[in-house]
């Protein structure tokens, strides 16, 4: 058993990596985190994220507890339940909504990716290194590991953790042999802002999530209005933020963001003209517009009075099912081991997932246990849960790329009578 502090490595400062730092931090452990972008906002992203139970949990437990009230604060309300619509709005089945007396770390929230990684920033000043772009780690005879990065610089710990996306370098040298496929789906998004001008729109799309699932192709909307002004918040979070040395104008600037619906056109790839690759907003905008004939008026204005310059394509990749390998002194979390099509809000919630057990595992190693069959369970945990998260996420693709109409007109049927049967319902979307 080692007889100095445990140190730990953490390759990749998105989601998982951070709510990681921010656990282990709190509990008291050495760990720094190595970043390639040079600045915090180099990447800001705009789209809301839902955080599910098993992602507020994670949060919660990593989180100090005056930024976990910043988090609830600012996060906007998901609504009772997603729904299930046809291209006409006629509503197929609702999701029940969460009993109200949950506890706040048991609830779904909706929030500002960009405010959630101000939140995770915070307080980890001397943690978070910034232009360490990484290019490969050695394990050492003394049973450390040394990271390299392209500055010339390193940083030698006891455990390094790859939490560098789906592009990897920490899981292409540790597992070269794992493998990404490409998902059958392109999906088009974009943010529609909420206001005076959005009056037009039917409640059901301004309160909640939706899926719509059409005779062809899928589009999927959700709603990021926050639960209270900014003034409220600022005034009731200030003084714990200033309490701990924290600057409350910079953590919480970006509540002040307009609310707004987010939506996701998501189509088979084989349907679309070859040179969608290279569209850029209003010529994706049009494109979509294009294939909502015969849709309810309101998706199409939806679509149509949207911002050029929100829209944006994206790909889907998903990974193959990796095996358990032999459990060293470096290991992975999030979307560097179990990335997955962005469908269903998953891959985030697993990439908290595997944070807050990793940190439950690593807390135990500095209360005696020895390190590696720590992080043998934290890895069987992670696999497990993650790629559970892909194949749902991958099932969720393939519904919404459906080609066949014989096949959609029995999954509207599944959906219209989970809607009219309340225990199928329960039975089928508990979880």
């Amino acid at each position: 058993m080692s007889t100095h502090p445990l140190r730990v490595i953490i390759v990749g400062g998105g989601i998982g990596g951070l709510c990681l730092a921010q656990g282990l931090h709190a509990a008291g452990i050495s760990v720094a985190v190595y970043e390639r972008d040079i600045a915090p906002d180099t990447r800001l992203q705009g789209y809301r994220l839902n955080i599910e139970p098993v992602g507020s949990r994670a949060l919660h437990d990593c989180l100090p507890p005056h930024l976990w009230e910043v988090l609830v604060a600012t996060a906007g309300d998901p609504g009772p339940g997603m729904g299930v619509l046809t291209e006409r709005l006629r509503l197929l089945m609702r999701e029940d909504a969460p009993p109200a007396e949950l506890d706040s770390f048991e609830r779904t929230y909706a929030v500002s990716r960009i405010t959630l990684r101000r939140l995770l920033l915070a307080g980890l000043d001397d943690v978070v290194h910034f232009g360490k772009e990484f290019t490969g780690y050695k394990q050492n005879p003394n049973g450390t590991v040394t990271a390299f990065f392209t500055d010339g610089t390193t940083a030698t710990g006891d455990l390094l953790v790859g939490a560098d996306g789906a592009r990897s370098r920490v899981r292409r040298q540790l597992l070269p042999r794992a493998k990404h496929h490409q998902a059958l789906g392109v999906g088009i998004g974009g943010k529609f802002p909420l206001g005076d001008e959005a009056a037009w729109l039917p409640q059901k799309m301004t309160s909640t999530k939706n899926m719509v699932l059409p005779k062809r192709d899928f589009l999927f909307t959700a709603v990021f209005r926050r639960q209270e002004s900014s003034a409220t918040i600022a005034e009731r979070v200030g003084d714990p933020l200033r309490a701990v040395g924290l600057n409350p104008a910079l953590i919480i600037q970006d509540i002040q963001d307009d609310d707004y619906i987010m939506w996701a056109y998501v189509a088979h790839p084989h349907t679309l003209p070859v040179d969608v690759t290279g569209r850029r907003g209003q010529q994706l905008r049009d494109l979509v517009a294009s294939r909502l004939a015969g849709w309810h008026p309101d998706l199409r204005q939806l679509i149509t009075r949207t911002p050029a310059d929100s829209i944006e394509k994206f790909d889907f990749t998903a990974a193959a099912r990796v095996k358990p390998w032999p459990t060293t002194n470096v290991t992975l979390l999030g979307d560097a081991i179990h990335p997955m099509p962005p469908v269903g809000g998953l891959g985030g919630n697993a990439a908290l997932f595997d944070a807050n057990a990793l940190r439950r595992a690593l807390i135990t190693v500095t209360s005696g246990q020895e390190l590696l069959p720590e992080l043998a369970c934290y890895e069987r945990a992670m696999l497990k849960n993650g790629f559970a998260a892909v194949r749902a996420a991958t099932l969720y693709l393939r519904l919404a790329t459906l080609r066949s109409r014989t096949l959609r007109a029995a999954a509207r049927t599944f959906f219209r009578l989970c809607g009219a049967v309340p225990s199928l319902r329960r039975a089928v979307f508990a979880d």
